[in-house]
């Protein structure tokens, strides 16, 4: 597992994956340090899988396993098979054909359209900072993946032509701090025209950083990003998801995390007659099946709508 890492994890996969991977090894190594590569069984794999869907504890809260995390886990053992097998260290993977459990599908947690707007609302009425008004107004009307709203930068914003462009994503894990990486896919590196008044908040937002660099002079960090700290040091990824939650709490609203917005921004394209290709392409999805797959029930309800509105060209309608 150890020379998996050093020869092949840490060169090819990006930061995020590999702390994912690494945070794997505490279930993964006790199951299987006691075995030889060359005997570890697909019905021992099997066992482990089961065991972590039926008895898998979160760490943190205690909470049972998401399948998500369980398929993390095989994914993992996996790779290490498939790297042990080009090394011609075993004959085959035993992890083919391995069952995960599908468990409970947890719904999606979305902010419905009455809900962003008391959201903005309560944002106007308490005078909050320019910043976290123009990350949320972004991320709704964006639909941007959060590492990709934080790794934006000034250079990336054309207030000539109100158009916006995903260059990078700024992200963080307790062992490599907050960094820089490449977008998530060659696709997710994309430009979106967004109206202007979007814009009006980000020229403010600009005006504002200027302000504050020349009244700090020489203890601003010139970052050029979006959403930065007091002294223009790239902003924490953590920190809008931790605002949102106390100030939905404090308002006494349904808190859902950042990605709950992108999930809002897909289902309102969709639901708006956005065709697939158009809603992928703005998603930044490397496939339009990717996106049909996560938002099957959206187009689902918008494909139930055509027989209606074929009924009203024709006259005719339920009466």
């Amino acid at each position: 597992m150890e020379r998996w890492f050093k020869e092949y994890a840490e060169i090819n996969f990006k930061k995020t994956t590999l702390y994912r991977m690494r945070a794997c090894v505490m279930r993964v190594e006790p199951a299987f340090r006691h075995l030889r590569l060359d005997k570890i069984t697909r019905g021992q794999v099997q066992a482990f899988i089961d065991d972590l869907s039926l008895n898998g504890k979160n760490v943190k809260t205690g909470s049972p396993l998401s399948r998500k995390t369980v398929v993390h886990h095989l994914n993992l053992i996996s790779d290490i098979f498939n790297y042990a097998l080009r090394l011609d260290l075993i004959s085959e993977n035993p992890c083919r054909n391995i069952i995960i459990p599908r468990g409970v599908k947890k719904e999606k947690e979305v902010y419905t359209v009455e809900e962003v707007k008391r959201l903005f609302k309560l944002i106007d009425e308490n005078d909050v900072q320019l910043k976290y008004k123009a990350f949320f107004t972004l991320a709704i009307y964006s639909g941007f993946r959060r590492g990709e709203l934080m790794g934006l930068e000034w250079k990336d914003v054309d207030f000539e032509h109100n158009v916006i462009s995903v260059r990078r994503t700024s992200n963080y894990t307790s062992l490599a701090g907050k960094y820089t990486d490449t977008t998530k896919t060659k696709s997710s590196q994309r430009s979106l025209k967004l109206p202007q008044a979007v814009f009006d908040i980000l020229k403010s937002l600009y005006n504002e950083q200027q302000a504050e660099k020349e009244q700090l002079k020489n203890q601003w960090h010139d970052s050029d990003r979006l959403f930065v700290t007091w002294d223009g040091s790239p902003m924490f990824c953590g920190t809008p998801y931790y605002w949102l939650k106390k100030f939905t709490e404090k308002h006494g609203m349904r808190f859902c995390d950042i990605h709950s917005m992108r999930h809002f921004n897909a289902t309102v394209l969709i639901s708006a007659g956005i065709d697939a290709a158009s809603v992928s392409a703005a998603l930044g999805h490397s496939n339009i099946s990717t996106t049909t797959s996560i938002y099957c029930h959206a187009f689902q309800e918008v494909r139930a709508r055509t027989g209606e509105a074929i009924a009203a060209a024709l006259g005719f309608e339920d009466t």
